[in-house]
């Protein structure tokens, strides 16, 4: 079970994403907040797994709480959940030990995608926030992972996707559903500008995925 604290000033927009993660398996939200300073108490008194957090409060920000919960709750995972997709925001948000950020206008199986991912204790990026976004943050951290814009499970997707295999026999080897595998997928050619399966095996090989064809 996924154990969440929502925290968002607006009790419409709590309300509408306590309603979505109510329809998710394995997901319980355990309490919300209006505040940073709320969510920080309820992190004593709930020990969620995830913190779902709006990156503009009032009183303290999103990214203050983050600092702020890196240092007393280093196990809290924070997820950022905002309407801003510029780099300024982003890279502000990794710096401060965010290790999730969804724009607001995501489809609800992104969210979805987004919590599972930080619960396998893996970093999301959502792919509305730009491929330049990404690298520049490689460059400026000197990152270990080059300059992949993927996550490690989005790697093992694309794969089986450059080794033939169907969505059905990659869900399967996974263990995830079709359609977490189609959403895996589509990001992947977001996040590297590729249109279709011919160009994604091309990367594969290009990035050692898969061997290049004799």
């Amino acid at each position: 079970m996924i154990r969440v604290v929502l925290a968002d000033d607006h009790a419409l927009v709590r309300a509408g994403i306590r309603s979505l993660l109510g329809n998710m398996a394995e997901v319980q939200v355990v309490g919300e907040a209006s505040s940073g300073e709320e969510a920080m108490l309820l992190a004593e008194s709930e020990h969620p797994d995830v913190i779902l957090m709006d990156i503009a409060m009032k009183g303290m920000s999103g990214l203050e709480t983050a600092a702020r919960f890196r240092e007393l709750h280093p196990g809290v995972k924070v997820l950022i959940l905002s309407m801003h997709a510029s780099e300024e925001y982003v890279l502000q948000a990794l710096r401060t030990g965010v290790v999730a950020y969804l724009i607001k206008d995501s489809a609800t199986a992104e969210l979805e995608l987004a919590l599972r991912s930080v619960a396998r204790g893996e970093t999301y990026l959502s792919p509305a926030i730009s491929r330049q976004v990404v690298e520049g943050y490689v460059q400026r951290v000197g990152a270990g992972a080059g300059d992949d814009p993927l996550t490690p499970r989005q790697r093992e997707v694309l794969k089986r996707v450059a080794e033939g295999r169907s969505t059905k026999e990659i869900a399967f080897d996974l263990g995830l559903s079709v359609k977490t595998i189609e959403t895996h997928r589509a990001q992947i050619m977001e996040r590297l500008g590729i249109r279709d399966v011919a160009g994604l095996v091309r990367y594969a090989m290009r990035t050692r995925l898969v061997p290049p064809e004799s």
